[in-house]
């Protein structure tokens, strides 16, 4: 008897640990009051967004999300997006949240859209910071989701690259991220932490992501915090008129003399942007 119970006991932990190893999503909750949901762009742990979360939890409920895979969470298996989003929709709905702010960067904004394009989540506001609704069709001519697959030489090559060429790609793209030497040190360093796989199956993942059609349905108050570098105003705002043509009505704003990480480049900027945006009924 004392057997059989060890066996069961052996493998209910077991099953424990497998469930909480393959969660798409890890959630911190800090403060009180209406919920906050934040979700962090490519690569980056929910960690980045503490000094917003500094801010708000006074008066604000905070949820920061980190993604399986990125900042030192186990990977899943893929396909990668989808079962975050699942996740993402579920944890709404298990943790009751009601009349919920969205705040979402990058990858993060893109998923905020989606989330208060349907019905069954009870959200009041997103705001989405340099997102885009359908990255892939501004990154790639002649864009069709159903052409990008996992097994492409592109990813290959990525997955074999070395450890130094990787480091090398990193400190490349973290410069063009952010205009603050402190922020693209972080930058690179989320991208090497990243699980390899999660960030070649998970970008792939990314650039099929595309919810265009599915700005028909938001009806909420939608603010757009685009950043101005590289591109310069006219075609930042260009670019959104074409992404966001779906969407009614939404704010947006141009974070001048900021590149990506808007949160970092123009920090009193931003939280003078979001607190303005949760004031708005």
């Amino acid at each position: 008897m004392k057997n059989i119970i060890y066996i069961l006991t052996f493998f209910l932990i077991t099953s424990v640990q497998a469930q909480k190893e393959n969660q798409p999503i890890y959630a911190q909750v800090s403060g009180k009051g209406k919920p906050i949901l934040l979700l962090p762009g490519f690569t980056v742990p929910g960690d980045s967004w503490q000094p917003i979360v500094k801010e708000l939890e006074a008066n604000y409920e905070c949820h920061v999300i980190t993604l399986a895979g990125f900042g030192g969470k186990k990977a899943i298996e893929f396909p990668w997006l989808p079962k975050v989003n699942e996740a993402l929709e579920n944890y709404i709905s298990k943790n009751n949240l009601k009349d919920i702010t969205v705040i979402g960067h990058s990858l993060g904004g893109t998923i905020a859209a989606w989330l208060a394009s349907r019905e069954k989540n009870d959200i009041e506001k997103i705001i989405l910071v340099d997102a885009l609704p359908a990255a892939g069709a501004l990154m790639i001519p002649n864009y069709n989701p159903d052409y990008l697959v996992y097994e492409s030489p592109f990813n290959k090559q990525q997955l074999n690259m070395n450890s130094k060429d990787f480091e090398n790609l990193a400190n490349s793209m973290s410069k063009g991220m952010s205009l603050n030497k402190d922020a693209q040190n972080n930058i690179k360093k989320w991208m090497l932490q990243a699980d390899r796989k999660t960030y070649v199956y998970g970008y792939t993942d990314y650039l099929k992501f595309d919810t265009r059609e599915n700005l028909k349905n938001i009806k909420i108050p939608v603010t757009l915090l685009a950043a101005e570098k590289p591109y310069g105003k006219d075609m930042v705002k260009q670019t959104y008129d074409k992404q966001y043509k779906n969407l009614a009505n939404y704010d947006f704003l141009i974070a001048e003399n900021s590149a990506h990480f808007i949160m970092f480049d123009q920090p009193e900027w931003f939280l003078k942007q979001i607190k303005k945006s949760l004031a708005l009924k």
